[in-house]
């Protein structure tokens, strides 16, 4: 029996994140903390010492460069490389752009909770998290999950609510658990499938 892997990775700090700003679909890069954070990640998954056939990344800049320091960290730059907005952040809406603790001051601190963590309310002219997890979900249910199926080794570098909703699926989660779930930034977790396609172990790389 061969066991199949499915690494998942937060990118690393962005210069938005490091400015306390509602990034979603806007496209900063790494800051330095970042491009360390994903130099880490990837040192933790070489030593696993797993061959990997693909890595899935979003369009967006911080999740791409996370997915290319990673396979610079582990040697295998020449893997395919596959980027599909699906696996975007959460779009943000009115908020995009905008300070969290300033967003606080204008409309309350309670509304702004309500936005960021409730499952399906999403942020004016934005996603809910189950909105997000709409595109996403069946993104990797038909194109990543038949390649574990076929047995290959896949990384995701993507962001926190885009893989809120896939560990959602993969650890059989409810709304309430998903919402109260911390992803950070540079951490790996490893999924482990048999070749049926169930998932026998999970580990965080960091604990």
């Amino acid at each position: 029996m061969k066991n199949i892997s499915l690494i998942l990775v937060r990118h690393g700090q962005s210069e938005w994140n490091e400015k306390n700003l509602f990034t979603g679909w806007e496209n900063p890069g790494l800051t330095e903390k970042g491009a360390n954070e994903a130099k880490n990640a990837g040192m933790l998954i070489n030593n696993l010492n797993i061959k990997f056939d693909h890595l899935f990344t979003s369009v967006l800049d911080r999740a791409k460069l996370t997915g290319t320091i990673i396979l610079e960290n582990i040697n295998q730059k020449d893997i395919d490389i596959i980027e599909n907005k699906a696996l975007n952040e959460r779009f943000y809406g009115d908020l995009q752009g905008l300070n969290k603790d300033e967003c606080r001051q204008k409309w309350g601190a309670e509304q702004v909770q309500i936005w960021r963590r409730s499952y399906d309310v999403g942020p004016p002219g934005g996603e809910s998290l189950k909105e997000t997890g709409e595109r996403v979900l069946p993104y990797y249910l038909g194109e990543i999950y038949p390649l574990i199926l076929d047995g290959k080794n896949v990384l995701v570098a993507a962001h926190g609510n885009s893989l809120r909703s896939l560990i959602k699926h993969l650890d059989k989660l409810s709304a309430d658990e998903i919402v109260k779930l911390e992803i950070p930034t540079g951490a790996p977790i490893q999924y482990i499938f048999n070749d049926q396609g169930d998932v026998l172990t999970k580990k965080n790389l960091i604990e």
